[in-house]
């Protein structure tokens, strides 16, 4: 199947194909390989501040400077890294999904208007 996208006499897209083209596979492959891997490292960061807030109580309540905790920190620095991340995935997407979903989006529109 190619991977240029046509439309039918009355316009409609075949977006079965369109899923099924390589340059759509290789925009969602790009796109897990960024994902997954980062949301399980977050997973288990935050996993790991829920445990340790339940069972080491004593290592979080430990005093870093004044009445800031490592608790605190811990806990602060799930907002820093959410911030990380988004600000990450819109980097990464900028450079490397949305020039392949642009391609793909003006073929479709390319398709739809020679219908």
């Amino acid at each position: 199947m190619s991977d240029h996208t046509t439309a039918d006499s009355a316009g409609a897209i075949d977006y079965i194909a369109v899923e099924q083209s390589s340059r759509f596979r290789t925009l969602k492959r790009t796109q897990r390989s960024f994902i997954f891997p980062l949301a399980a490292f977050f997973l288990i960061w935050y996993f790991v501040y829920v445990l340790l807030a339940a069972f080491a109580t004593e290592f979080m309540a430990q005093r870093v400077w004044g009445d800031i905790t490592v608790g605190l920190l811990f806990g602060l620095g799930q907002f820093v890294t959410t911030f990380a991340i988004t600000m990450g995935y819109v980097a990464f997407a900028n450079r490397r999904l949305d020039p392949i979903a642009s391609e793909i989006r003006e073929d479709l529109e390319n398709a739809q208007g020679e219908a």
